[in-house]
């Protein structure tokens, strides 16, 4: 199936966080765009709109994004959406669901293709595993949407095999340049679009030092903590990059 509009909704993750390139609108690249700018190749039609914004909880992308996205007429949309709220210390995860299972099923209706993600193991670590079992859920109730509306999903939780040393930035917590290939690379292949972007070689995983620990704790953890406290959030001040449709130059 060849695409000629795609919308992308969602957070950072969607909005390239972590893959900066200041040629770019927003100065960031990110999975999204490198998705069309293969699409793009596809049919010289091609136009692409994200207006996916850092920060944002699952409910805030539904009302920011979801009414815009249908009245662009989209033929492709991809949704990511629930880390922010994971990461809060009181979430209601079946509101979340009834939530995201409307608003697939309703750019289903149009009879757009829909991809969708779970969300990344966050690991068995000390910090992390208290929240594993939240985002094991939520992860279910994802595919479980999808099943019901015909939805394709990729699926990161049962992504392996892949050091995360090699693909976080230096937030640990955004994908850097070769993480968002790389899922890049999956949407296409759940959409079986032909593309080349799982043959670059990852680099090797930095080790860490106690002082990289530190750095990261000052420059990323407690900034993050301090506009949780505040009720800030990353992307106040940011617009979306792409509001529109438009075209994209194709990947070279």
């Amino acid at each position: 199936m060849a695409f000629h509009r795609y919308v992308a909704l969602g957070d950072s993750f969607t909005e390239g966080v972590g893959d900066p390139d200041p040629s770019y609108p927003n100065g960031l690249r990110g999975w999204a765009d490198r998705v069309a700018e293969v699409l793009a190749g596809e049919t010289r039609d091609f136009r692409y709109a994200n207006l996916a914004i850092r920060g944002r909880k699952l409910p805030q992308i539904l009302d920011e994004q979801l009414q815009p996205a249908l009245a662009l007429g989209p033929d492709l949309v991809s949704i990511h959406a629930g880390t922010n709220d994971l990461l809060r210390p009181r979430i209601d995860i079946d509101a979340l669901w009834k939530r995201y299972d409307a608003a697939v099923g309703a750019l289903r209706a149009t009879g757009a293709t829909v991809v969708m993600f779970t969300v990344g193991d966050p690991g068995a670590g000390r910090l992390s595993a208290p929240m594993r079992g939240r985002w094991a859920i939520f992860n279910e109730f994802v595919r479980e949407v999808a099943d019901d509306h015909g939805a394709k999903v990729v699926d990161m939780w049962r992504w392996r095999g892949v050091p995360l040393g090699s693909i976080l930035d230096v937030d640990r917590l955004h994908l850097n340049s070769h993480g968002h290939r790389l899922i890049a690379g999956m949407v296409l292949d759940r959409l079986d679009v032909r593309h080349d972007l799982a043959e670059a070689p990852l680099p090797e995983p930095p080790v860490l030092t106690r002082r990289d620990d530190l750095v990261w704790a000052k420059d990323w953890a407690v900034p993050w903590v301090h506009r949780r406290l505040t009720g800030r959030s990353s992307g106040d001040d940011v617009n979306p990059k792409r509001p529109g449709l438009a075209p994209i130059s194709p990947a070279s």
